[in-house]
């Protein structure tokens, strides 16, 4: 048998759960933790389109017939693998036609019960939209590019707070370097994602440690109603020496090709200025990587200045340190508290 069941209950159920769309519209963004099992690949659903637009809808089925009858045996194959109790969790696009036939062709062959997602994958993007537009106790952690802010998130999750890493989500630092050493990003629908993903295991009656960003941390942008909660919570920022935060950056960069270095570089060339971009590669190039990150500082501690200012109306606990010694630091955070 199978049966309709909303997305929040879904996600509580924790049974396997099955994503019966294109490849290219999983790749575009999917629940975290769904395995996918297309009914069409990425061109056998255009062709569909195709039909469906210049022929009829009847045309249209029974071209999709013709493509998911050769697979109808893998398909059970693939989900008993998945779910060897017979219970699991099916979705396409709007919980229509794709994800009730998979879910009746399993029910039809022995599947003890097979549970399919109103509304499908568009019901859960507006369940995630509402939920992180709730109000959060957001603790922001601000400060100076190369104050090693991630790495203070890390330890002061260690030592007991709720800790969200943005840039570990993005998979990228924030900065022009922050791809490099990093795996590809998401999209910025799979960013929201997996966002709603880490905050829906947090206690929302407790502090969120969250690192200050822009809201395009990469090629990703975070959600806006997110973002704005994010902007409008208590600012601490954590001032450190220029000269320790150049150290911490030679020592979290130089371990990768050099090119990739100089690349960065050309990307903010021109609010470097010409003379000192010029200066900053014939650095890279004399492996004088201090002096480099002396040079890019320069420009991110001004436009980090601009951020900071945006903060001034409203609460913001300045931290001063000596250096960057990430779980000293966060013991020292936690003073501020």
């Amino acid at each position: 048998m199978y049966s309709g069941i909303n997305i929040e209950k879904a996600l509580k159920l924790g049974w396997p759960l099955v994503d019966v769309r294109s490849p290219g519209e999983f790749s575009q963004g999917h629940i975290p933790g769904a395995v996918n099992i297309p009914l069409f690949s990425d061109e056998e659903r255009a062709a569909i389109g195709k039909v469906y637009k210049q022929q009829s809808e009847e045309k249209a089925i029974e071209l999709g017939y013709r493509f998911v009858n050769p697979k109808l045996n893998d398909f059970i194959t693939v989900s008993r693998e998945l779910a060897p109790d017979g219970k699991l969790i099916v979705h396409c696009w709007r919980g229509g036609m794709r994800s009730n036939s998979f879910a009746g062709h399993l029910s039809d062959n022995g599947f003890a019960d097979v549970k399919v997602i109103n509304g499908g994958y568009k019901s859960y993007r507006h369940f995630i939209s509402e939920y992180l537009a709730s109000e959060f106790d957001i603790r922001l952690l601000g400060g100076y590019t190369g104050s090693g802010k991630t790495y203070i998130l890390h330890k002061l999750e260690k030592l007991g707070h709720q800790v969200i890493d943005l840039e570990g989500l993005a998979h990228h630092k924030g900065s022009a370097f922050g791809a490099i050493g990093q795996q590809e990003q998401p999209t910025t629908e799979q960013f929201g994602n997996l966002l709603y993903e880490s905050v829906s295991k947090l206690n929302p009656a407790k502090p969120i440690w969250i690192e200050d960003e822009n809201i395009n941390i990469g090629r990703v942008e975070i959600p806006e109603s997110f973002f704005a909660g994010m902007q409008a919570s208590r600012l601490y920022f954590i001032d450190i020496p220029k000269e320790e935060r150049a150290k911490h950056l030679v020592s979290e960069y130089t371990n990768c090709d050099v090119q990739l270095l100089k690349d960065s570089v050309s990307r903010i060339s021109k609010r470097l200025g010409g003379q000192n971009a010029k200066m900053a590669t014939e650095l890279l190039e004399a492996e004088k990587y201090y002096e480099v990150a002396l040079i890019t500082l320069s420009y991110y501690d001004k436009a980090y200045l601009k951020v900071k200012y945006t903060h001034e109306d409203k609460d913001v606990v300045h931290i001063p340190l000596e250096r960057v010694e990430h779980f000293e630091n966060a013991l020292k955070i936690e003073k501020y508290l």
